[in-house]
Protein backbone atom coordinates (compact mmCIF):
# COMPACT_ATOMS: atom_id res chain seq x y z
CA UNK A 1 0.00 0.00 0.00
CA UNK A 2 1.32 3.36 -0.92
CA UNK A 3 1.43 5.89 1.72
CA UNK A 4 1.02 9.21 0.94
CA UNK A 5 3.25 12.14 2.76
CA UNK A 6 2.24 16.13 2.88
CA UNK A 7 5.10 18.54 2.45
CA UNK A 8 6.42 20.69 4.80
CA UNK A 9 4.77 23.55 3.16
CA UNK A 10 1.78 21.91 2.55
CA UNK A 11 1.41 21.02 6.39
CA UNK A 12 2.46 24.59 7.37
CA UNK A 13 -0.37 26.02 5.18
CA UNK A 14 -2.71 23.86 6.44
CA UNK A 15 -2.13 23.70 10.00
CA UNK A 16 -1.75 28.05 9.63
CA UNK A 17 -5.69 28.30 7.93
CA UNK A 18 -7.07 26.20 11.03
CA UNK A 19 -5.53 27.88 13.41
CA UNK A 20 -5.92 31.51 12.06
CA UNK A 21 -6.67 33.82 15.31
CA UNK A 22 -9.95 35.81 14.90
CA UNK A 23 -10.13 39.54 14.15
CA UNK A 24 -9.74 41.30 17.23
CA UNK A 25 -12.98 43.01 16.74
CA UNK A 26 -15.24 39.59 16.46
CA UNK A 27 -13.51 38.52 19.61
CA UNK A 28 -14.45 41.87 21.25
CA UNK A 29 -17.84 41.59 20.21
CA UNK A 30 -18.68 37.58 21.45
CA UNK A 31 -16.92 38.63 24.37
CA UNK A 32 -19.08 42.05 25.18
CA UNK A 33 -22.05 40.13 23.86
CA UNK A 34 -21.67 37.22 26.64
CA UNK A 35 -20.70 39.42 29.15
CA UNK A 36 -23.94 41.76 28.69
CA UNK A 37 -26.10 39.14 27.84
CA UNK A 38 -25.02 37.32 31.70
CA UNK A 39 -25.44 40.26 33.75
CA UNK A 40 -28.36 41.67 32.31
CA UNK A 41 -30.10 38.05 33.06
CA UNK A 42 -28.55 38.03 36.03
CA UNK A 43 -29.46 41.43 37.11
CA UNK A 44 -33.31 41.20 35.99
CA UNK A 45 -34.02 37.66 36.76
CA UNK A 46 -36.35 38.37 39.69
CA UNK A 47 -38.16 41.23 37.70
CA UNK A 48 -38.19 38.80 34.73
CA UNK A 49 -39.74 35.85 36.56
CA UNK A 50 -42.49 38.29 37.70
CA UNK A 51 -43.81 39.24 34.47
CA UNK A 52 -43.72 36.02 33.10
CA UNK A 53 -45.71 34.35 36.13
CA UNK A 54 -48.46 37.52 35.99
CA UNK A 55 -48.56 36.97 32.20
CA UNK A 56 -50.00 33.13 33.08
CA UNK A 57 -52.26 34.95 35.92
CA UNK A 58 -53.53 37.54 33.66
CA UNK A 59 -54.07 35.21 30.58
CA UNK A 60 -56.08 32.61 33.30
CA UNK A 61 -57.26 35.18 35.46
CA UNK A 62 -60.51 32.98 36.26
CA UNK A 63 -57.96 30.09 37.48
CA UNK A 64 -57.16 32.91 40.27
CA UNK A 65 -60.08 34.58 41.07
CA UNK A 66 -59.64 36.07 44.82
CA UNK A 67 -62.06 37.34 46.85
CA UNK A 68 -63.10 40.71 47.32
CA UNK A 69 -62.41 42.53 50.71
CA UNK A 70 -64.71 45.47 51.35
CA UNK A 71 -64.62 47.70 54.29
CA UNK A 72 -66.81 50.58 54.62
CA UNK A 73 -66.46 54.17 57.39
CA UNK A 74 -67.77 56.75 58.64
CA UNK A 75 -66.26 59.94 59.61
CA UNK A 76 -66.27 63.75 59.89
CA UNK A 77 -64.15 66.39 58.41
CA UNK A 78 -63.67 70.06 59.68
CA UNK A 79 -66.55 71.64 58.35
CA UNK A 80 -64.82 75.28 57.54
CA UNK A 81 -62.98 72.68 55.41
CA UNK A 82 -65.88 71.77 52.93
CA UNK A 83 -68.68 74.31 53.65
CA UNK A 84 -67.52 77.34 52.04
CA UNK A 85 -69.19 79.61 49.05
CA UNK A 86 -66.26 79.66 46.43
CA UNK A 87 -65.39 76.01 45.73
CA UNK A 88 -61.29 76.83 45.19
CA UNK A 89 -60.77 77.47 48.89
CA UNK A 90 -61.58 74.15 49.70
CA UNK A 91 -58.99 72.24 51.94
CA UNK A 92 -57.91 69.38 49.30
CA UNK A 93 -54.93 69.02 50.66
CA UNK A 94 -56.13 68.70 54.70
CA UNK A 95 -58.90 66.77 53.54
CA UNK A 96 -56.72 63.67 51.63
CA UNK A 97 -53.95 63.77 54.65
CA UNK A 98 -57.07 63.37 57.35
CA UNK A 99 -58.06 60.71 54.91
CA UNK A 100 -54.79 59.11 54.70
CA UNK A 101 -53.86 59.33 58.33
CA UNK A 102 -57.12 58.22 59.97
CA UNK A 103 -57.30 54.99 57.51
CA UNK A 104 -54.10 54.35 56.39
CA UNK A 105 -55.97 54.56 52.75
CA UNK A 106 -53.31 52.82 49.85
CA UNK A 107 -52.96 54.64 46.75
CA UNK A 108 -52.71 58.09 45.12
CA UNK A 109 -55.96 60.58 44.74
CA UNK A 110 -56.94 59.63 41.06
CA UNK A 111 -59.98 62.00 41.22
CA UNK A 112 -61.12 65.06 43.76
CA UNK A 113 -64.80 66.14 42.16
CA UNK A 114 -66.74 68.97 43.92
CA UNK A 115 -70.21 69.40 43.90
CA UNK A 116 -72.58 71.69 45.41
CA UNK A 117 -73.58 69.46 48.06
CA UNK A 118 -70.64 67.09 48.47
CA UNK A 119 -66.67 66.28 47.55
CA UNK A 120 -66.18 63.18 45.71
CA UNK A 121 -62.65 61.54 46.54
CA UNK A 122 -61.31 58.20 44.24
CA UNK A 123 -57.66 56.89 45.60
CA UNK A 124 -56.11 54.01 43.02
CA UNK A 125 -54.05 51.53 43.60
CA UNK A 126 -52.85 48.22 42.44
CA UNK A 127 -55.83 46.07 43.58
CA UNK A 128 -57.34 48.33 45.45
CA UNK A 129 -59.49 51.18 45.43
CA UNK A 130 -61.18 53.82 48.02
CA UNK A 131 -63.95 55.96 47.54
CA UNK A 132 -64.97 59.01 49.76
CA UNK A 133 -68.02 60.72 49.63
CA UNK A 134 -68.28 63.98 52.14
CA UNK A 135 -71.19 65.81 52.36
CA UNK A 136 -70.54 69.81 52.39
CA UNK A 137 -73.40 70.96 54.54
CA UNK A 138 -71.87 69.44 57.62
CA UNK A 139 -68.37 67.58 57.07
CA UNK A 140 -69.63 63.99 57.19
CA UNK A 141 -68.21 61.44 54.87
CA UNK A 142 -68.85 57.70 53.76
CA UNK A 143 -65.79 55.86 53.20
CA UNK A 144 -65.91 52.59 50.88
CA UNK A 145 -62.17 50.73 50.80
CA UNK A 146 -61.79 47.37 48.09
CA UNK A 147 -58.95 45.07 48.32
CA UNK A 148 -58.79 42.83 45.71
CA UNK A 149 -56.28 40.11 46.36
CA UNK A 150 -52.41 39.47 45.60
CA UNK A 151 -53.16 38.14 42.37
CA UNK A 152 -54.80 41.37 41.56
CA UNK A 153 -52.44 43.08 42.85
CA UNK A 154 -49.42 41.55 40.86
CA UNK A 155 -52.05 41.66 38.01
CA UNK A 156 -52.08 45.51 38.15
CA UNK A 157 -48.27 45.83 38.70
CA UNK A 158 -47.56 43.90 35.24
CA UNK A 159 -50.19 46.40 33.36
CA UNK A 160 -48.57 49.28 35.69
CA UNK A 161 -52.58 50.37 36.38
CA UNK A 162 -52.43 52.29 39.01
CA UNK A 163 -49.17 51.99 39.51
CA UNK A 164 -47.57 55.59 39.74
CA UNK A 165 -44.75 56.75 37.41
CA UNK A 166 -41.90 55.00 39.35
CA UNK A 167 -43.23 51.66 38.48
CA UNK A 168 -43.73 52.54 34.95
CA UNK A 169 -39.93 54.01 34.51
CA UNK A 170 -39.96 50.27 35.80
CA UNK A 171 -41.34 48.83 33.26
CA UNK A 172 -39.80 50.67 30.63
CA UNK A 173 -36.14 49.42 31.93
CA UNK A 174 -37.63 45.88 32.13
CA UNK A 175 -38.70 46.13 28.35
CA UNK A 176 -35.31 47.74 27.43
CA UNK A 177 -33.38 44.64 29.37
CA UNK A 178 -35.45 42.07 27.74
CA UNK A 179 -34.97 43.90 24.21
CA UNK A 180 -30.91 43.64 25.02
CA UNK A 181 -31.28 39.77 26.10
CA UNK A 182 -32.52 38.72 23.00
CA UNK A 183 -30.23 40.93 20.86
CA UNK A 184 -27.14 39.88 22.89
CA UNK A 185 -28.36 36.65 22.77
CA UNK A 186 -28.88 36.61 18.37
CA UNK A 187 -25.52 38.34 18.23
CA UNK A 188 -23.63 35.21 20.17
CA UNK A 189 -25.22 32.98 18.21
CA UNK A 190 -24.50 35.11 14.61
CA UNK A 191 -20.75 33.79 15.71
CA UNK A 192 -21.43 30.18 16.06
CA UNK A 193 -20.77 28.72 12.53
CA UNK A 194 -22.22 25.41 13.29
CA UNK A 195 -25.24 26.70 15.10
CA UNK A 196 -25.89 29.89 13.25
CA UNK A 197 -28.17 28.43 10.69
CA UNK A 198 -30.10 26.33 12.45
CA UNK A 199 -30.65 28.86 15.05
CA UNK A 200 -31.58 31.51 12.42
CA UNK A 201 -34.00 29.11 10.66
CA UNK A 202 -35.54 28.73 14.55
CA UNK A 203 -36.01 32.56 14.81
CA UNK A 204 -38.07 32.06 11.07
CA UNK A 205 -39.84 29.65 12.12
CA UNK A 206 -40.66 30.34 15.70
CA UNK A 207 -41.70 34.13 13.95
CA UNK A 208 -43.68 32.62 11.21
CA UNK A 209 -45.89 30.66 13.83
CA UNK A 210 -46.79 33.81 15.82
CA UNK A 211 -47.93 34.93 12.94
CA UNK A 212 -50.10 32.48 11.88
CA UNK A 213 -51.71 31.93 15.18
CA UNK A 214 -52.83 35.46 14.88
CA UNK A 215 -54.03 35.03 11.02
CA UNK A 216 -55.89 32.44 11.30
CA UNK A 217 -56.58 31.62 15.15
CA UNK A 218 -57.24 35.25 16.79
CA UNK A 219 -60.84 36.54 16.07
Amino acid sequence: MRKTTVGPKAYLSKNKAEKTPKPAWKKNTIAFSRWLHIYISMISFVIILFFAITGLTLNHAEWFDGKEQIKKYNGKVQLKWVKVKDTAAIAKFEIVQLLKHDHHIKGEISDFIIDDNQCTLSFKGPGYSADVFINRDNGEYKLTETSQGLVAVMNDLHKGRDTGKKWSFLIDLVAIFMSLLSLTGIMMMAFMKKKRFNGFILVIVGAAICYLVYYFLVP
